[in-house]
């Protein structure tokens, strides 16, 4: 197998199953306690050559008799949701294979599920690192080289083998239901029709090797044809650094041969359009990832699949996460080519009303649209970079369309300070920002379905208000003309003209004002003592021997707040349910 690049592998499942460990266990490192959350929010990829593989599992490739044919592998670890597996190079997934992991001891997840449903969607072949069973109560490790992960199940005492059976049989079982024949990896006998299982510990590093060579022999066997180098390099700019020396793009080559004098073409779209012009620039710097390492050096060349750091000759900014190919003075067919596919991934998905969407790059984007649609949320607006002025006037627009659409979500960007201040002068305007973008998602689920309840109450209480006021007879300002008096409210709320009862039922007056603190407010809430003015009505004739007052309801407004009652406070319950008896002692059918 002759010029062949080295297969991309994928790492992927749901959160705090393991992943990053994985690949910790492999390069030495320890890169996920240093994750937000120690959950990987950015895809980063590591380089492991032939002669790695050849010296870490060369004993177990001779006894399987398999000969190393691939350059490598280059290993990309993703955040856990489904929506970062779909790591694409235009028109396709960018990986070749995926790794599948899964804690043993908490089988398939609802994020495991979506990652199994997107595999095979697009039908990438994948294996199951059954990770974490050092976790196994009364496991017992051996120490990596010692013996072979079967060997070591075999010899674990009865007690940790039945659970270990019970639980890899259980996932067996729920595999079967998406479709799937699985089984551990040296019971499988055809790997085209069968997942295979490696049990793992990333901790221990049990079963590390297995899984290595089950890659080695699954990308030589079953890849063929689409680990052939294409002629032109092309590649997606991951991440952009900035430092002393400049700006370096830090990318994955995917496919052909990159030179360090070729010139370059990298999408640069408007997201509310989908038009855009490429930038184009010739290559300053040119550098490779080094195995098993995060440093990279300069190279003339690079050939696929790698890691890539590049510095630009021209002076522009590239957004990160935007594909990029070499540029062949075909200016027309690579701006068609970048237009389809960012208008595919972002533009497609914006809505003309909705919420406002910025995260770090493109990959991200992409993800935190794809959790936001699932979610049933919106977009109307979406972007790279720091939440702007441009951001809070267009939420300022939505404001005014509906409240609901007033948010503006940051995943891993902050807020510029002139938005801030800007956000300063509309309250309503609503800012989440988060570098875990779970926790993004969950908080604004949160913060929608609150907002919602407020805006339905609010609607709700525009047909009439609940109140249950107590009368504070030492407060009597004016007897008449209009009567004017403190009250406390006792329960619900009180607004300006609004219609008040007495306990028997009895209509007393239309409340004209409030007041607070020698101020005219429009409303009072619970536990307030204001002044309030009834005209029309003497206080010492008809409210004197009063201790408390009601709103007045009608028996069909009644009806509407007791369909929601899920919108009410257990207050303005209670206050509801005083009037109801109040106006039955009259009919018994009122609200009925």
């Amino acid at each position: 197998m002759k010029n062949i690049r080295a297969p991309i592998i994928t790492i992927c499942g749901h959160v705090d199953h393991g992943k990053t460990s994985i690949l910790d266990s492999l390069r030495g490192t320890c890169i996920a306690k240093t994750e937000a959350g120690n959950i990987t929010q950015k895809i980063s990829f590591s380089l492991i050559t032939k002669e790695i593989i050849q010296q870490k599992i060369g004993d177990l490739l001779i006894k399987d008799k398999i000969k190393l044919d691939i350059p490598g592998f280059l290993l990309i670890d993703t955040p856990g949701h489904a929506a970062f597996t779909n790591l694409r190079k235009r028109g396709g997934s960018l990986a070749d294979l995926a790794v599948l992991v899964i804690d043993i001891n908490d089988g398939i997840k609802p994020q495991t599920a979506e990652v199994i449903q997107i595999l095979k969607k697009n039908k990438t072949p994948f294996i199951i690192a059954l990770n974490k069973i050092d976790n196994i109560s009364g496991w017992q490790s051996k120490k990596d080289g010692d013996v072979g992960i079967k060997e070591n199940i075999e010899t674990q005492p009865e007690k940790v083998k039945q659970v270990f059976n019970e639980r890899y049989l259980t996932l067996i079982g729920s595999l079967n239901s998406y479709g799937f024949e699985a089984d551990l990896f040296y019971n499988v006998t055809d790997f085209s029709k069968n997942i295979a299982l490696i049990p793992t510990s990333a901790e221990t590093k049990e079963g590390i090797p297995e899984l290595i060579m089950m890659l080695c022999g699954l990308s030589q066997r079953y890849l063929g044809d689409r680990l052939k180098l294409g002629e032109d390099p092309k590649g997606v700019a991951l991440e952009i650094k900035k430092s002393k020396a400049g700006n370096f793009i830090e990318a994955i080559l995917h496919d052909g041969v990159l030179s360090k004098n070729d010139e370059i073409a990298i999408a640069n779209i408007d997201f509310e359009t989908g038009e855009g012009e490429p930038i184009i620039s010739k290559i300053r710097v040119l550098e490779e990832i080094q195995p098993l390492s995060e440093k990279f050096l300069p190279v003339e060349k690079a050939g696929a699949s790698t890691g890539i750091r590049m510095q630009l000759k021209e002076k522009v900014e590239i957004l990160p996460g935007m594909p990029f190919v070499k540029f062949k003075g075909n200016n027309e067919e690579v701006k068609k080519i970048f237009e389809k596919e960012i208008s595919e991934s972002v533009t497609k998905v914006l809505s003309k009303q909705g919420i406002i969407a910025k995260a770090d790059s493109l990959g991200s984007l992409e993800a935190l649209l794809n959790l936001l649609g699932q979610a049933n949320v919106p977009v109307v607006k979406a972007g790279i970079g720091v939440i702007n002025k441009s951001d809070i006037i267009s939420a300022k627009a939505n404001l005014d369309i509906n409240e609901l659409d007033s948010i503006i979500v940051g995943f891993n960007v902050s807020t510029a300070e002139d938005a801030k201040e800007l956000s300063k002068a509309y309250s309503k305007i609503k800012i989440l920002e988060d570098d875990v973008v779970y926790k993004l998602i969950e908080n604004l689920k949160e913060f929608r379905e609150n907002k919602q309840k407020e805006i339905e109450k609010k609607r709700l209480m525009e047909l009439s208000s609940i109140c249950k006021l107590e009368i504070l007879h030492k407060y009597v300002f004016r007897n008449s003309n209009p009567a004017i008096f403190g009250v406390k409210i006792l329960g619900g709320k009180i607004v300006s003209r609004q219609n008040l009862i007495n306990s028997k039922g009895e209509k007393v007056g239309r409340l004209k004002n409030i007041q607070s603190e020698n101020k005219s407010v429009e409303t009072a809430e619970k536990d307030m003592e204001v002044a309030i003015s009834i005209p029309g009505v003497n206080f010492e004739r008809v409210l004197k021997e009063e201790k408390v007052l009601f709103s007045e309801i009608s028996g069909k407004q009644f009806k509407t707040f007791k369909k929601n009652k899920d919108l009410l406070s257990g207050d303005e319950i209670k206050t509801l349910q005083e009037i109801a008896e109040i106006k039955r002692k009259e009919n018994n059918d009122w609200g009925a």
